[in-house]
């Protein structure tokens, strides 16, 4: 399977008569929707929540992969950082730390092989990096086509329900469509779900999201020592 970095579904009279309702009702949800996620991005410094990232592949062997750990973010101005740590893969200890985005570079660090392997030329993927947490509605309606599928409840909270398609066609080829399913009042989400092409998508769940508190001094680095291994891609 992918990496998680590396690369989320009447009658005919009955729609014509109210389809033009409808659209107008969405694109009015939309604007008020993208509005809501502005006013929150400009109070959005830094947010730390848990994850589990859920790696499914349908076909042609049915597979799944899953990930859990803490993910750290850090915006300020256009700035953005995003330090992922990997504890638990598949229930067992296989810690991983994934760092980005600074000039489209993507760190990876396997304890286990204690190596480093760098991704460069990605920065048409930062939009994809930050989604969810901080984007303001401008910064994501200049990356998506958005439709705003209306509220939807994720773990008790209440969310807004937004599929986006990437207008960036290098990032559609390997990322067809991403649904959101955003806390308005935070600018975080609580649920991703990732079309990444036939018969296979990934859901990412996020839990116990802590914003703008401090974080620990190695939310965005990687330690290596004299033996860690370095390879780029």
């Amino acid at each position: 399977m992918r990496p998680c970095w590396n690369r989320l579904f009447v009658a005919a009279l009955l729609a014509a008569m109210i389809l033009p309702a409808r659209a107008a009702f969405a694109a009015g949800n939309l604007k008020a929707t993208l509005a809501k996620l502005d006013a929150a991005s400009a109070n959005f410094h830094t947010a730390t929540a848990d994850f589990e990232f859920d790696s499914v592949q349908t076909d042609p062997v049915p597979d799944k992969d899953v990930q859990k750990g803490v993910v750290y973010y850090k915006r300020g101005g256009s700035a953005f950082q995003m330090g992922v740590h990997i504890n638990d893969v598949n229930g067992q200890k296989v810690p991983k730390v994934i760092v980005c985005c600074q000039g489209g570079v993507v760190k990876l660090y396997e304890e286990k092989l204690n190596q480093v392997t760098t991704l460069g030329k990605l920065s048409q993927y930062e939009s994809w990096f930050m989604l969810g947490f901080g984007a303001s509605g401008k910064d994501l309606a200049e990356k998506w086509d958005i439709t705003d599928d209306g509220p939807e409840m994720v773990s008790g909270v209440n969310t807004e329900k937004l599929e986006m398609i990437p207008k960036d066609p290098a990032v559609k080829r390997n990322i067809p469509k991403v649904t959101l399913w955003m806390d308005l009042e935070r600018g975080v989400s609580l649920k991703q779900l990732f079309d990444e092409g036939p018969g296979q998508y990934r859901v990412a769940m996020y839990s116990n999201i802590k914003m703008n508190r401090s974080q620990p001094s190695d939310a965005f680095s990687i330690k290596t020592n004299k033996q860690t291994t370095f390879v780029s891609r």
